[in-house]
């Protein structure tokens, strides 16, 4: 059995403990593997922005990696919801990047986990004009600032 079955057995077992019907999909995405799940219940499986999506999926590598220290990372998704959200998340990078770009102001984001806020350090390194910094520590959420390069750095 591959890391990518053993995975989908393991999030079809947590989704029928918690009492949903569902079908998973196996895709492969640039970012790896990815369990698409298919559900009339999408909205009690993503939660509040993704919430209960990201929890799915940090138990589903945890056990995994219980079992195998070298599986790889499996993404997990609803009713393609996080493909909407990079999507969304990338387009927002970029205007902001043209913003900082036109004002020469710095631009604080909104909190984002890792997993988001390297989307949106992978987004500006095509840019040559801006540069993105997270602040250093443990917080699970943090916020990036994207600034020109060469310029003092000062929040929006």
């Amino acid at each position: 059995m591959t890391t990518v079955d053993t995975a989908n057995k393991i999030l079809d077992t947590m989704l029928g403990h918690l009492g949903f019907t569902a079908s998973i999909e196996q895709q492969e995405t640039d970012d790896g593997p990815c369990l698409q799940i298919h559900s009339s219940e999408k909205e009690a499986i993503i939660g509040e922005d993704g919430d209960r999506l990201d929890d799915l999926q940090y138990l589903v590598n945890r056990i995994l990696r219980r079992h195998d220290s070298k599986a790889i990372r499996v993404k997990v998704d609803c009713e393609h919801f996080r493909a909407i959200q990079e999507d969304r998340l990338q387009e927002e990078v970029r205007s902001i990047a043209e913003r900082v770009k036109s004002t020469g102001k710095s631009f604080k984001m909104r909190p984002l986990n890792a997993y988001y806020r390297r989307l949106v350090h992978n987004v500006l390194v095509e840019d040559p004009d801006v540069v993105s910094h997270s602040p250093d520590g443990d917080d699970r959420l943090k916020r990036i600032l994207i600034s020109a390069k060469n310029q003092s750095v000062s929040p929006e």
